[in-house]
């Protein structure tokens, strides 16, 4: 799934950008008033966060953008799929709570997988922005950053959308299940 190259070849980009295009114009209400030209300009002049874009596509998460930091020019995508990204599920929260499995150990935490394709996890108040373009996680939930004190006494916290309410919750971090992943956050 993680390629160690983290390099696309030339068709491997002109594949991403044809694809990231055609989401961003299906879904012009998540970033309206943006130019693709100038999107596709900043993305070529960094591999890195094209390589990252690809590793968000080819994990399930529907990369797009959702804003711009008018500060430093960059924008920014997160995972868009309705559903956490199928490639990112059944992962405990870091690695530390992986560690702390005395057996059926997932093949992976949130953080470490985050980590190797160069995207953080959404916090909190992203995952809540995020579901005000549209309605995600209505089967499946995701991890998001957790805040250190509830880190600390061996707890996690996940967000999903039941019933047209975002709701936050708590786990064991070194607890997985095969419906629940987590989002990325990219800045380019």
């Amino acid at each position: 799934m993680i390629k160690t190259n983290m390099e696309l070849s030339l068709e491997q980009r002109e594949v991403l950008l044809k694809t990231l295009k055609a989401r961003f114009e299906k879904h012009m209400n998540r970033h309206e008033g943006f130019e693709w030209a100038e999107v596709q300009a900043r993305l070529e002049v960094n591999p890195e966060k094209l390589w990252s874009l690809s590793e968000m596509e080819g994990t399930g998460g529907e990369p797009d953008i959702i804003g711009h930091d008018k500060k430093t020019g960059e924008y920014i995508f997160y995972d868009c799929s309705a559903e956490s990204p199928k490639g990112r599920r059944s992962l405990c929260y870091d690695r530390e709570a992986l560690e702390s499995r005395k057996q059926h150990k997932p093949e992976n935490s949130a953080i470490d997988l985050a980590a190797a394709m160069g995207i953080e996890l959404l916090t909190e108040e992203q995952y809540r922005e995020l579901q005000t373009l549209g309605n995600f996680d209505l089967k499946t939930s995701s991890w998001v950053q957790t805040p250190a004190n509830i880190r600390k006494l061996g707890g996690a916290i996940f967000c999903d959308r039941r019933y047209d309410t975002v709701f936050v919750y708590h786990n064991g971090a070194e607890s997985y299940y095969a419906a629940r992943g987590f989002r990325g956050a990219l800045r380019v």
